[in-house]
């Protein structure tokens, strides 16, 4: 059996922990290294003491010829910037790599620089970045060595809107799309926001018009329909550790029966192993610690409404860069991720 030896790059994050959990019950994955910029260089059951007994290995300062020693395969999970000053060095010495950050995700390195205040490092791996969503690009991803694993709120929202711009039965500039996303998502560095007196028992909606998650939705439902898509986003923070619910309205092109769009649904993603097309109302709870993403699509008098959820740390980012590296390395693509 084919054994592949990984690293964990950024390993005391909730995404890091995630991405263990699964990569520890996958058959053909042995993690041999993991890093933290913590000087005291503690073990990753330090950082996760739930993996105590189950991953005990010492975290070390980044270098990239120690790395490449000891795997064949990186996740990076950390922050825009660090993801990429990372990765270069590691394609170099034949690693694959996994980047969980949004350092590859933007072919456009001007539209990088505008939404994420500084110049892309890397702009020669960033052109051969595949983009890390199998259900629309899994071909491109069996042959890439470098996949920009989705962001939360693009995978929930593209994978709902897909199939109307796939099937050219929306207008691409009247897409509003409502999102709310657990605590978790801001990650697990302390801010006053996230601080429990400030967000339990509220909800509230942030970074209007401005989410660094724009481009990105606009980019890849561009690709899907083949003509620009402009979209309103609104991101919520809601009082819940994980999960993201997202609700789209979209203008129909023209007069589609209910029944028949909901079948339409179910055809386009009829060999997806992670998409299930739900009659009732999709809850996070029902698909939380999953790499599923249930959708439920209405038409409400001549607009479409497309529900989705997804568990933020999962499908929206551990879970989805396991099902890359599957694809990546000719393994199924579901392994490790049903359990």
């Amino acid at each position: 059996m084919q054994t592949v030896d990984v690293a964990i790059l950024g390993a005391s994050g909730y995404t890091a922990l995630e991405l263990i959990k699964i990569l520890l019950r996958h058959p053909n994955v042995r993690i041999t290294a993991a890093t933290s910029r913590d000087d005291a260089h503690p073990l990753v059951s330090d950082l996760h003491p739930s993996l105590l007994g189950r991953l005990d290995i010492r975290t070390e300062e980044f270098d990239a010829d120690a790395i490449a020693d000891r795997a064949q395969a990186a996740f990076l999970a950390l922050p825009h910037g660090a993801a990429q000053a990372a990765a270069a060095p590691l394609l170099e010495r034949g690693v694959k790599v996994f980047d969980l950050s949004a350092d590859y995700r933007l072919k456009n390195p001007v539209t990088y620089a505008e939404w994420y205040g500084a110049p892309h490092a890397d702009t020669t791996n960033l052109a051969h970045a595949v983009y890390g969503l199998p259900e629309i690009y899994r071909d491109s991803i069996r042959q890439a060595k470098l996949v920009a694993v989705p962001g939360c709120y693009p995978t929930s929202v593209i994978l709902a809107l897909a199939p109307l711009l796939a099937g050219d039965l929306v207008r691409e500039t009247s897409i509003i799309i409502d999102s709310k996303s657990g605590v978790s998502g801001a990650g697990r560095t302390p801010k006053l926001p996230y601080h429990y007196p400030e967000c339990n028992e509220s909800i509230s909606a942030y970074n209007v018009g401005k989410h660094r998650h724009t481009p990105e939705i606009e980019q890849i439902l561009s690709d899907v329909s083949r003509s620009p898509v402009h979209v309103i986003f609104t991101p919520h923070l809601t009082p819940m550790d994980r999960g993201i619910l997202s609700t789209s309205y979209a203008g129909l092109t023209r007069a589609i029966n209910p029944v028949a769009l909901r079948e339409a649904y179910r055809e386009f993603y009829a060999d997806e192993p992670f998409v299930r097309i739900v009659d009732q109302a999709p809850a996070t709870k029902h698909v939380a610690h999953t790499n599923f993403c249930n959708i439920a699509v209405h038409v409400v008098r001549d607009r479409v409404v497309v529900v989705s959820v997804i568990d933020n740390l999962i499908k929206g980012a551990s879970g989805q860069a396991v099902q890359c590296f599957n694809l990546a390395h000719g393994f199924a693509e579901t392994t490790g991720l049903f359990g």
